[in-house]
């Protein structure tokens, strides 16, 4: 009960964090500057920030809602919300650097996700290969 009860509330604060970051970046990323894109394919935010709202924002809002609807895919569910930030946070740092406090801060609550998400009942429908890379088996 207390590990779904943490698990969603983390998840769906992670999905407003996103879905604020996307709507601002989306909105021109005042004071935020440009020249951090450059060596990317983007011009402005406005595309970062439309990836930002609706994969990370949208993955750990469908994994938030299945975890407190007790939905048996919400173990995969927040797996995935987990693996979409966390290559989110690897490809910004990749193309602007460390450049904030909330970059790491960002990476330990997906992995927090991650250690609570092992902690929630495996579906049964969930594959062997996938179960056991989660939770740390061998086959």
């Amino acid at each position: 009960m207390r590990t779904r009860f943490l698990l969603g509330g983390l998840l769906s604060f992670i999905a407003l964090n996103a879905f604020a970051g996307g709507y601002y970046a989306m909105a021109g990323a005042a004071g935020v500057p440009t020249e951090w894109l450059a060596g990317s394919p983007f011009r402005d935010y406005s595309v970062p920030g439309l990836i930002l709202f609706i994969a990370v924002g949208g993955a750990a809002l469908i994994a938030s809602v299945s975890v407190f609807l007790r939905d048996p895919r919400a173990r995969l569910a927040s797996f995935a919300a987990a693996a979409v930030l966390l290559g989110w946070l690897a490809i910004q740092v990749a193309i602007v650097g460390y450049i904030s406090w909330m970059q790491p801060v960002t990476a330990a609550a997906g992995l927090l996700v991650v250690a609570l998400a092992r902690r929630l009942p495996a579906d049964e429908e969930e594959s062997p290969a996938i179960s056991n890379l989660w939770s740390g088996h061998r086959a």
